[in-house]
């Protein structure tokens, strides 16, 4: 394997640098991959599209089922606009509706509906089902927990805001 250089010439990486980016390529790579096949599988068996999905699942899990669009957008990874399209067609299909914040009148909530709740619990029984089949089925449930315990102490905290 050749160590990967700058066009310039300086800079080159040593060999066990080259290793732990291709070994880190491999799990973030089969990750995405993993997230794609098995969103893709909610999809196809329960019509909720990825990034609907998320925000779906994401408001079922909040207190009152109901988050600021702001909160929505930094949490989830959106960009306002996308934010803003993603939230438009989920109240068009009638699985969300903003309402104004009780607290804050200038902020404005998504917030599921019942029949959103019903779509989101659908679409996430559907998920479990895939992640049992594509991910617990080889892996086993205690290195399953094993790994998303690992993993999951190596975020900065992001799951506190969540």
């Amino acid at each position: 394997m050749t160590e990967p250089t700058r066009p310039d010439g300086h800079g080159e990486c040593n060999a066990g640098d080259v290793a732990l980016l291709d070994q880190w390529h491999t799990l973030y790579s089969g990750f995405r991959r993993l997230t794609d096949e098995l969103l893709a599988d909610v999809e196809s068996e329960t019509g909720v599209a990825p990034s609907s999905f998320e925000v779906l699942w994401f408001l079922t899990m909040r207190p009152a089922q109901a988050a600021p669009m702001h909160q929505l957008t930094r949490i989830l990874g959106f960009s306002t606009a996308g934010t803003t399209k993603v939230v438009d067609r989920l109240a068009d299909a009638g699985l969300v509706e903003r309402r104004p914040s009780p607290s804050d009148r200038r902020v404005t909530l998504a917030a599921l509906t019942a029949a959103g709740a019903e779509v989101a619990t659908s679409a996430a029984q559907t998920l479990a089902s895939a992640l049992r089949q594509r991910v617990l089925d080889p892996l086993g449930s205690e290195r399953f927990a094993s790994l998303a315990a690992t993993v999951g102490s190596l975020s900065s905290g992001t799951c506190a805001e969540a």
